[in-house]
């Protein structure tokens, strides 16, 4: 295991345990974290533990083409049941992503430190927010990391207030970002909803392929 000092660069992501797990420790400079993501690695951690960094093989992603949008989420789309946004709200979003009760899950890794390394992140473009609102009500919303010049976006945490809200908004960013070019979605390690929308597992090699 491979110990950080603030000072350090990150191991190669080959040294990565078992369960992902690279590093321990370092901080959450807004240099270091835009390393982090272009070396495939991440920040996830509890408030009462040091800052871990991981890098999970095999990685959960989503390519653009590959999209899954179900027969009800198409009439939702058609209806254009939410307004999608991008940019407008980042606070609030990663807030509620923060703040939301989910299933089996006690509290939250989003600790303050991480949302204002998150915020200083957006202010330097490279951390963006998807916003779905019901009139004027922000009822569900997603972020993540955004490297342009590596056709990659990274996504990091989305929340819902309303049925199919995030995941409406997680549509409209797919199809945006298939637009502009970008090849790969990283959703970071496997879940059934991200399964049901068309990500898939490939292995951390792979994945380096495409960040380099």
């Amino acid at each position: 295991m491979h110990i950080l000092k603030n000072n350090d660069n990150f191991p190669p992501v080959e040294y990565a345990c078992k369960d992902g797990l690279l590093a321990i420790g370092g901080d959450l400079s807004l240099q270091r974290l835009k390393d982090a993501y272009e070396k495939g690695i991440f920040p996830w951690y509890n408030e009462s533990q040091p800052v871990l960094w991981w890098s999970p093989n095999p990685r959960m992603i989503l390519f653009p083409e590959k999209l899954k949008v179900s027969r009800s989420m198409k009439r939702l789309l058609k209806k254009e049941a939410f307004k999608v946004t991008y940019n407008e709200a980042f606070a609030e979003v990663i807030h509620n992503c923060a703040s939301i009760e989910r299933k089996g899950q006690n509290g939250t890794w989003l600790t303050g430190e991480m949302k204002r390394a998150y915020l200083g992140l957006h202010q330097l473009g490279l951390a963006i927010s998807v916003e779905v609102w019901e009139d004027k009500e922000l009822v569900g919303g997603l972020y993540g990391i955004y490297l342009k010049e590596k056709h990659v976006f990274c996504g990091e945490s989305m929340f819902t207030k309303k049925s199919n809200a995030s995941k409406y908004g997680f549509i409209h960013l797919v199809r945006k970002l298939r637009e502009q070019g970008v090849k790969l979605i990283d959703c970071q390690v496997y879940t059934k909803h991200l399964e049901s929308l068309g990500a898939e597992e490939i292995s951390r090699e792979d994945f380096m392929e495409f960040l380099k």
